[in-house]
């Protein structure tokens, strides 16, 4: 029987100790006949072979692009929650270049003198079997918790889970007996065994075996791949091709691994039976009509979401589903707990093209466009819905150093960016977070630690790569489109995706970063005291206030953080030195430093947010007494702890108010407030609502209806109701602040 798998061909390779150089010459031989990996044997006890994990490490990193797998490991000497690390930590510093194969011993006096237990046959299947739900259990980062399983002789009581491997490694077993192959159908990923091992008439055995269990626990079949070790079968490369077809054909074997430790065999295996084998293999299936494999499981097919017209993902677009491996990994984000039919990861804008083509085919699910995936107010994660993911456009690059314009993709993230920039001196201000990406910052607005002195991230953007709802890849500035390039810098989400940013940056060296914390007794009065301190300050001082509620028996503190852009230290105190004399100060830190240092604050890793984001934004002119009063009462009352205010004003109030969507550039600060009860929440702003006006879209998790026109004034609104209609009509772009697109007789007045 032909399962339809991709054929696949490797070397087994002897791991001799007497010439150690020699394995690693032979596994590089392989790869450069073109084959796809190199395999060794695990005998821990035999003195006279290397240690296969140390050699399997080594051929790593003196190889590019073969995978390396053990053939297969001893477990009675390999304790699975050591293998579960080990193996992911091969995975990942080889670029996913590991697989994992698992015997169940064998050689037991020697196991026992290198100080492991003798097992019968039927314990030694039993603990193979739980020495894999160990492994699968560690790799398993999905959740927060612990693992733990309770095994008879493998066993894990709240191991810390990860390192999460850089692929989905395959398990394959070693398995000659009755329960051997029943554990491949229910658990493995393949069946790898010898040929020279089996009697004429085994393979079809083994795979019957191996098929029924498999589907006794409701899997398919064809998820498990069938291997064979095997030597050269005949001297005459076409006919070792003939018979090696031959078995793909009749037995399913997919996967030839030849024995030997011949370069010259190795080089015509790879590049001569290799080819003869898959030419052959191939005519057969199309007169046979054989389909070819799913490479997704029977679990992962019916974890697929009501709606979703999964074959219909254009050819060559990555799409991680909800039974994928990497699911868990970009199924949330920052702040939001998320659950998506499905992840689109475009890699140019040509697929980002196709990816809102595919979504325009779907549009009864929500859409949401991922850039970093930190936003606040969580929109770039849904339930059931189509992600549009843009991690993979990152690139940054410089464009001209005399005009320091450089592009940027939104999927990069501010702190890498910051990095780049910082190797020419320059900076481009960007949030007060590393990791947030750059899409959803620089359509948005961007209010940083440059802002007073600089602007907004969006004041410095010159031209734009858009993708439209229609597909379209257009570019954007300010004699070009000019409509849209407007509507892009504040309301960016309403009318396409941003696939490349071209900003024109500035020239920063040295600044001060102060982080300091203050005892309040007197909140309100030291909000005003901060609020005077800023708006009357020099634009070189750009600083945030953040506070939380008061904790029993604990004094309230209040945190300034920011940046002093100037690499004097007496200009910097004396910037400093107003606030220190509004209260006591419990800890301080100022330091001279680059602006790369000051956003290599993030962890760039997997997010996993959980439950839902409850978030309020505004802005406000000044830190008046009765606002500054409502705020006091609002973090008493014990609903809000996480309240912000960022000071914009300076140069962002330098720009026409009707100059970009981002409209309300009188304002001088943003004000933000997170809640874990958003009834609690939404009771304590409406008390501080009335003293703010405008807001700002990044900092707002809310779905009131008025939100659209508490983020845009009436004429601002109006305009882009207008741009709306005439880009994006049918509101494809519709789960981030969407506006409602003008009626046809409102586009023409």
């Amino acid at each position: 029987m032909d399962y339809g798998h991709t054929l696949e061909f490797g070397a087994f390779i002897t791991p001799s100790a007497a010439r150690p150089e020699a394995p690693v010459v032979l596994s590089q031989a392989a790869e450069a006949a073109g084959l796809d990996l190199v395999t060794f044997q695990d005998h821990p006890y035999q003195p006279a072979f290397l240690d296969t994990w140390t050699l399997m490490s080594f051929v790593a990193a003196r190889t590019r692009s073969i995978r390396i797998a053990p053939n297969v490991l001893n477990v009675p000497l390999r304790p699975p929650a050591v293998v579960a690390r080990s193996a992911a930590s091969l995975d990942l510093l080889s670029g996913g270049r590991f697989d994992l194969g698992l015997g169940a011993g064998g050689f037991w006096d020697a196991i026992e003198a290198m100080g492991g237990g003798r097992l019968t046959p039927g314990q030694a299947v039993t603990a193979l079997a739980e020495a894999i739900d160990v492994i699968r259990e560690l790799w398993d980062t999905s959740e927060r918790r612990g693992a733990f399983t309770d095994g008879e002789y493998h066993r894990v009581h709240g191991a810390k889970r990860g390192p999460r491997p850089a692929h989905d490694i395959p398990i394959w077993i070693g398995a000659y007996k009755p329960r051997m192959l029943a554990l491949t159908g229910r658990k493995g990923d393949g069946w790898l065994p010898s040929l020279g091992y089996m009697k004429p008439g085994d393979l079809g055995r083994g795979n019957d075996a191996i098929d029924e269990s498999a589907v006794s626990v409701g899997r398919d079949p064809r998820e498990i791949r069938r291997l064979l070790n095997v030597g050269q079968l005949a001297a005459d490369p076409r006919e070792f091709a003939e018979r090696l077809a031959q078995l793909a054909i009749d037995d399913g074997i997919s996967t030839f691994i030849l024995a030997g430790d011949d370069p010259g065999l190795l080089q015509t295996f790879g590049e001569e039976v290799a080819p003869a084998v898959r030419e052959f293999v191939a005519r057969e299936r199309i007169a046979n009509g054989t389909p070819a494999a799913s490479n997704r499981s029977a679990a992962a097919l019916a974890a697929r979401r009501d709606g979703i017209a999964y074959d219909d993902v254009p050819a060559g677009l990555a799409a991680i589903e909800p039974g994928d491996f990497g699911y868990a990994d970009v199924r949330s984000t920052y702040m939001r707990g998320g659950s998506p039919g499905i992840v689109l990861q475009p890699t140019s804008p040509a697929q980002v093209a196709e990816a809102v083509a595919f979504a325009g085919r779907h549009p009864d699910a929500a859409l949401s466009v991922r850039s970093g995936g930190h936003g606040i107010s969580g929109r770039s994660t849904n339930d059931g819905g189509i992600v549009i993911d843009l991690r993979h456009l990152n690139a940054i690059e410089v464009l001209d150093t005399a005009t320091r314009r450089v592009r940027i993709g939104p999927g990069a993230r501010w702190t890498e960016v910051a990095a780049a920039l910082g190797e020419h001196g320059w900076a481009l201000s960007s949030g007060d977070y590393g990791g947030v990406g750059v899409g959803g910052l620089a359509t948005a607005g961007g209010i940083g630690f440059l802002a007073r002195e600089h602007g907004l991230t969006i004041d410095h953007l010159r031209a734009a790569e858009v993708v439209l709802a229609d597909g379209s890849i257009v570019r954007t500035d300010a004699d070009t489109r000019p409509d849209l390039f407007w509507a892009v810098r504040g309301a960016g989400a309403n009318v396409g995706i941003v696939t490349a940013f071209e900003f024109e940056v500035d020239e920063v060296g040295q600044v001060g970063w102060a982080q300091l914390a203050f005892q309040v007794d007197d909140v309100a009065g030291f909000l005003e005291g901060y609020g005077r301190i800023v708006e009357s300050a020099a634009r070189d001082l750009t600083i945030f206030l953040l506070a939380g509620g008061p904790r029993p028996g604990q004094p309230q503190v209040v945190q300034l953080y920011g940046v002093v852009d100037s690499e004097d230290p007496d200009t910097i105190i004396a910037r400093l030195q107003p606030f220190a004399e509004l209260a006591p100060l419990v800890q301080q830190s100022v330091q001279l430093a680059s602006y790369p240092q000051v956003m290599a604050n993030a962890d760039l890793g997997p997010q996993h947010g959980a439950g839902e984001p409850h978030s309020r934004s505004a802005l406000i002119e000044h830190v008046t007494p009765a606002f500054a009063e409502a705020v006091s009462r609002m973090l008493s009352s014990g609903a809000v702890p996480f309240f912000q205010l960022r000071a914009v004003g300076g140069a962002v109030a330098d720009v026409p108010e009707d100059a970009t969507a981002y409209a309300h550039r009188s304002a001088n600060f943003s004000v933000v407030a997170l809640g874990s009860n958003p009834e609690r929440l939404d009771a304590q702003w409406r008390t501080l609502a009335e003293h703010t006006a405008g807001m700002y879209l990044s900092f707002d998790s809310s779905e009131r209806p008025e939100r659209i026109g508490e983020a845009f004034p009436p004429a601002t609104l109006a305009r882009l109701r207008a741009i709306k209609a005439a880009y994006d009509p049918t509101c494809l772009f519709r789960d981030n602040f969407a506006v409602e697109p003008a009626a046809a007789s409102e586009s023409a007045a």
